[in-house]
């Protein structure tokens, strides 16, 4: 099963990454009736910021919007190693 987010629905009830017990994402016509841009702030800089890259890849997939993962996920930088120099 993919690493979907899950919120606590006790804290926040309406949170529009909630899922049944089933994974099937709840609120599916939130994310379908954004266009992209929205959905692109909306992982980058609103709901979905704090999530994991694999969270929001998984998300992403469910939602059928692959094609906007390079502009969502943040792209880990490693810094040379010594024996490189």
């Amino acid at each position: 099963m993919p690493d979907y987010y899950r919120p606590d629905l006790g804290l926040d009830p309406d949170n529009p990454f909630a899922r049944d017990q089933d994974g099937k994402l709840v609120r599916r016509s939130y994310w379908m009736d954004l266009i992209d841009s929205s959905v692109v702030l909306a992982m980058t800089k609103g709901i979905g910021a704090y999530l994991t890259n694999d969270q929001k890849r998984a998300h992403l997939a469910d939602i059928k919007r692959e094609h906007l993962i390079d502009e969502i996920l943040i792209q880990e930088v490693f810094p040379p190693d010594d024996d490189d120099f």
